[in-house]
């Protein structure tokens, strides 16, 4: 289960944001359309909870390559980056596209240190926590960087680009930037959008050890390494990236953790020592096929809930303004990609913000309910108005 890492995937730099797999990162890239259009992904997460993060290189018409949403740039990723700039030239752009995604600007500086021709445009109202801090002091390099709000027309002619936002989150706002690519009829997208497969990715399966950690209902049951436990504990990590603790997940106590560990026939420090702080109830399933078709475009519950809700005339005026665009599919940076829709898939994605409800079970969104309640009581974020308030209730 253990693969094997070379000095080509080690990343430095991960103290900067401590996320597994921390130090040593392995880059998957993918062809999406033939000499036009491909995915560069990486896994990572918290605590085994370790997802897909994606860039998108785009091959621009007058030569050359535009990179959105940087991700680490191990010498791995950099080789087969060169690849293609070695076929159809060199970086010229690089996007940043959300002023809040830590796990997407952390990797900016360090990307564009390593491809020191490329204009650097980054979406307005970048801020940093708990100090505000100037981008070229987070890395960014002063002299190549632009922001997208000055840039109409200027980016690169066959792209156009609508920015979400700002919405006011309290510490800092929320923006994101979808670019549109004309020739390839691609909807490059942040966060806002995602879809899941019940199957583990590519990415997730070549080192499957995160998968087999949430694939045991106990800590006492035995390590497996089979595709229908790939499969448990990849739909298991996906509950806990929407909801943080699904209705189907009993966590115990830090004492019961501890005494339970004892039990564990895996106590390595891989393994935590034989931590393993939950219980998944026999009918845990029902949570994940409660989820939007495989392939569906839909919004993760937690931005629903914790920012999308605060804006949501804001949220739909963006997605008409996107919905004009002719595209044909969506490339997001978490999940799955491409996903094959269109504007009408995106309407209907989004459709909760215009009738009101919620299209998640009620017992899944307990603790993000209870989040946005004391983020809210202690003034943290802002109140909600009444505009703003989404009702609860499953359409399914």
């Amino acid at each position: 289960m253990i693969t094997s890492h070379t000095a080509d995937q080690n990343w430095p730099l991960w103290p900067l944001l401590p996320l597994y797999p921390y130090g040593q990162r392995q880059t998957l890239c993918r062809e999406i359309l033939p000499s036009q259009l491909w995915v560069f992904e990486q896994l990572q997460g918290v605590l085994y909870v370790a997802v897909p993060i994606r860039m998108t290189v785009v091959r621009l018409q007058r030569g050359g390559l535009l990179v959105y949403a940087p991700i680490a740039p191990t010498r791995e990723c950099r080789r087969q980056l060169q690849a293609l700039e070695n076929r159809y030239g060199a970086v010229q752009h690089i996007v940043l596209p959300t002023s809040s995604g830590l796990e997407h600007k952390v990797f900016v500086g360090p990307f564009a240190r390593a491809f020191p021709s490329a204009t650097i445009w980054v979406a307005p109202d970048q801020w940093s926590f708990p100090l505000r801090l100037p981008l070229h002091w987070l890395g960014i390099p002063r002299d190549r960087t632009r922001f997208l709000a000055d840039a109409q027309g200027e980016l690169v002619e066959e792209f156009e680009w609508a920015r979400l936002g700002p919405i006011d989150l309290g510490p800092g706002p929320f923006e994101e930037i979808a670019l549109f690519h004309r020739p390839s009829r691609s909807l490059l997208l942040t966060d806002t959008l995602i879809a899941i497969q019940p199957e583990p990715p590519a990415i997730a399966q070549i080192d499957p050890w995160p998968l087999l950690f949430h694939s045991r209902d106990r800590v006492d049951q035995t390590w497996k390494d089979t595709p229908a436990l790939r499969r448990q504990g990849w739909q298991r990590t996906v509950l806990f990236s929407l909801y943080f603790r699904p209705s189907a997940l009993e966590v115990t106590s830090l004492w019961q953790s501890v005494k339970e560990a004892g039990q564990a026939p895996e106590r390595s420090r891989r393994a935590y020592w034989g931590l393993y702080p939950f219980h998944w109830k026999a009918d845990w399933q029902q949570s994940f096929q409660k989820l939007p078709a495989a392939g569906t475009p839909f919004v993760a519950p937690i931005l629903q809930e914790l920012i999308l809700s605060q804006a949501p005339k804001a949220t739909l005026a963006w997605v008409d303004h996107i919905c004009q665009w002719p595209f044909e599919q969506i490339v997001p940076c978490h999940f799955e990609a491409p996903i094959a829709a269109g504007p009408d898939a995106v309407r209907q994605a989004f459709a909760f913000l215009r009738d009101r409800t919620q299209p998640f079970p009620e017992a899944d969104l307990e603790l993000l309910h209870n989040l946005d309640r004391q983020l809210q009581q202690r003034g943290i974020t802002p109140p909600r108005s009444q505009e703003s308030e989404i009702k609860t209730g499953s359409q399914r």
